[in-house]
């Protein structure tokens, strides 16, 4: 069973595929969740949709989605951000027909993932990866949107 909102759709976009409002999501209120299989780092058959499409939530864990979270693409100009270690959130009003993006830095702190951003926003970084090259800057704006299991580590501040 998936826990994604009734509010969002699979459509066609200049990635491939995106997720879509079909309906205004408000501040605050979930639209996906990565609710499906944990991984740690021993798991043994990793491949690259699953290394593309699973969150961190610890230190060498991550979840997959079992729904749509999973196709939501990233951003480095977010309308979303991650609550309660798996629930993608909306972080402002979010109009029917935007696209749903996430920072997916906002996740991750492993020091070999690596991605070239190409998400076309002025506030873009070129290159998305680890939590802990995220301007504080950015950090500041995303305040409450990033994974909890990051803030708990003092050393990723």
């Amino acid at each position: 069973m998936s826990y994604d909102s009734k509010k969002i759709v699979v459509k066609k976009n200049k990635f491939g595929r995106g997720v879509f409002a079909k309906k205004k999501i408000l501040k605050n209120e979930v639209v996906a969740v990565f609710d499906g299989p944990i991984y740690d780092d021993l798991f043994d058959a990793w491949t690259e949709d699953l290394l593309n499409h699973t969150i961190q939530i610890g230190p060498a864990l991550w979840r997959d989605s079992s729904g749509i979270a999973r196709l939501i693409n990233h951003s480095c100009d977010p309308n979303c951000g991650i609550k309660n270690y798996i629930q993608v959130v909306a972080m402002r009003t979010i109009l029917p027909g935007e696209e749903i993006f996430w920072d997916y830095e906002m996740t991750e702190k492993n020091p070999w993932w690596r991605m070239r951003c190409a998400c076309g926003s002025v506030l873009c970084r070129k290159v998305i990866g680890n939590y802990s090259h995220m301007p504080l800057a950015v950090r500041k704006r995303y305040k409450g949107f990033i994974s909890q299991w990051l803030l708990k580590n003092s050393s990723s501040r």
